[in-house]
Formats: structure tokens, C-alpha cells, sequence
């Protein structure tokens, strides 16, 4: 029995070999690069939960070449100026070192509304001073948060931790190697910041210039806990047992 024959001549196994060579060796196209790379921005956008950078935008979009993080950029600037136009209640802001669909702050007390339910798990006065602290003086140890206060403050600093508002940067170097917090990418998330440069200007309270590279990394666990060496039971363990919070 002989093999069927394509208009070519060639059997159909060979041009299907053939074809299947050549979808190998082809370069990889822009996904949906047929549609307005300002739609495609904007569909990666509104489905991300997260906000997302230029060069995870240009990696999911696969833009070839070179300046695709300026090709975005003019892709935002565009979607915003047509939601400008149109009066629409969202526009793309900088967040957290990407970009993400907010609802503009005029809309601020109509979304209240909607989520009135959530009220019940807003941060405490009390979590409010200490995370304006840390995020002011960070990297900041324990003490001198309880300093600033004039309060213990174990229960605070678990209660930001657990939410994932503050982190473990580092340790002192000081006796005992008590650790040192700062902010995290959600703590500026929650409040709408694309860096710690972007906190409004206190006086008195201006955050430390490349502070955060003066911590020291946190070490492995030792023998006696995750915080605290064989024997000492550091203070500035937040899981140790505190007084009761008073403010």
C-alpha cells in the first residue's frame, strides 16, 4: 500500500515532520500581539492581584528587543489619559514598585460604604503608632519602639507581623543581638505608597537615609530558639511573655 501523497509530492508523515520542525525553530511571537499593546497592558492589570513591574509586564507580554520598560510606561500613560477623558472612577498608580487599577480617592467614601464589614479588622490605634514608628526609624529594635511609646509593645508587634505589615531585617549588634523591624511591600500596598520616599514629611520624624543597609542579616537559630541564644531570653522577642498592652 503507498503512502498518501501531499500536493507536493512529498508523503503526508514527511510534511507533517516537517511541520513540526519548523513550530520548534519558529521564535516565540507576542501572545495576542495582534490587539493594542495598551489593551494588553490593561488586561494583565485588572486580572493581577498584585501589582505588577514593567519587567514582569514585558516578560508576560514577551516584547522583543530592547526599552520595553518604556514602551509600558507610554502604554500606562495612555490607558490613563484615556480614563481621563472618559471620567471613568479607577486610573493606574504606582504601587509598591509596580503598577495596579486603584478607584480614584474621590470614591473613597462610597467604597466605605461597601466594605463596612471590614471595619472590625482595621489596625488599632496602638498597631497604627507602632507601624508609624517603624516605618519612620526602621530598622528599629524593640526597646526603642517601647521607648517611643512609653508602652510595651509585644502584642503590637505580633499582631503587624502576623499581617505581614512589618518583617525581621536584621539584628543589632548589641548584647543579646535583639532584632531590628521594618516595613514590608504589603505595608505599602495597605497604604498606598510606591516606596518608604513617598511617606508624607513629619517634622522631627524623617526616615534614616540607606538605614536599612546597616542591619545586620539575621543568622541561623541557635541551639535555645529561633530568638534567642541557649540560656538568654532575649527582650526583644516578640513571642515572650509581655505585659498587658496599655495604649
Amino acid at each position: 500500500m503507498s503512502d498518501t501523497k501531499t500536493g507536493s509530492g512529498r508523503p503526508a508523515a514527511e510534511k507533517i515532520e516537517t511541520t513540526e520542525a519548523e513550530i520548534v525553530t519558529r521564535p516565540r511571537s507576542e501572545p495576542c500581539g495582534d490587539l493594542p499593546l495598551a489593551a494588553r497592558v490593561e488586561a494583565l492589570l485588572i486580572s493581577a492581584e498584585r501589582p505588577l513591574g514593567e519587567a514582569r509586564i514585558s516578560a508576560l507580554l514577551a516584547l522583543p528587543g530592547k526599552g520595553t520598560a518604556r514602551q509600558v510606561a507610554q502604554a500606562v500613560d495612555k490607558l490613563n489619559g484615556e480614563y481621563e477623558k472618559s471620567e471613568r472612577s479607577f486610573r493606574i498608580e504606582r504601587l509598591a514598585g509596580g503598577w495596579q487599577i486603584l478607584t480614584r480617592p474621590e470614591y473613597g467614601e462610597l467604597l466605605v460604604r461597601l466594605h463596612a464589614d471590614r471595619q472590625q479588622s482595621r489596625l488599632s490605634q496602638a498597631a497604627l503608632e507602632t507601624l508609624a514608628i517603624i516605618a519612620y526609624r526602621q530598622p528599629i529594635m524593640r526597646a526603642e519602639i517601647e521607648t517611643i511609646r512609653g508602652v510595651a509593645c509585644g502584642e503590637v508587634l505580633r499582631g503587624l507581623l502576623e499581617r505581614r505589615m512589618i518583617k525581621v531585617v536584621g539584628r543589632a549588634e548589641e548584647l543579646g543581638r535583639p532584632m531590628l523591624y521594618g516595613t514590608t511591600k504589603e505595608f505599602l500596598k495597605v497604604f498606598g505608597l510606591s516606596g518608604t520616599d513617598d511617606l508624607p514629611a513629619i517634622e522631627g520624624a524623617k526616615p534614616r537615609p540607606g538605614a536599612a543597609a546597616s542591619a545586620a542579616p539575621p543568622q541561623e537559630a541557635p541551639a535555645g530558639g529561633p530568638d534567642k541564644p541557649p540560656g538568654f531570653e532575649s527582650p526583644e522577642d516578640p513571642e515572650a511573655d509581655t505585659p498587658p498592652e496599655e495604649g
